[in-house]
């Protein structure tokens, strides 16, 4: 079994920044990739930015340029730096791992942009 454990998350100002980590602990043998997902209320999961083993990165169209996926292999924790964030970055934020077909997730992490 793998364990996520999200944190990072918070309440932020229109314009201001966070870092999300997400760290893996268990049983981990060959991690394909990870990734950021979110989901809004009233909203769909939506993939957020992905990483896979070769450092290749992928991201929604709405984040380029303001979020920034990395990754420590190491400490197998990938991180999520989010800046310039928006009303409508509003969302629990999901970390996911992908291990020999096998898909796991993190419990949450609550991300809230307000004045």
């Amino acid at each position: 079994q793998v364990q996520l454990v999200e944190s990072g998350g918070g309440l932020v100002q229109p314009g201001g920044s966070l870092r999300l980590s997400c760290a893996a602990s268990g049983k981990i043998f060959r991690i394909n990739g990870m990734g950021w997902y979110r989901q809004a209320p009233g909203k769909q999961r939506e993939l957020v930015a992905t990483i896979n083993s070769g450092g290749n990165t992928n991201y929604v169209d709405s984040v380029k340029g303001r979020f920034t996926i990395s990754r420590d292999n190491a400490k197998n924790t990938v991180y999520l730096q989010l800046n310039s964030l928006k009303p409508e970055d509003t969302a629990v934020y999901y970390c996911n791992l992908v291990q020999i077909g096998l898909i796991y997730w993190g419990q949450g992490t609550q991300v809230t942009v307000s004045s």
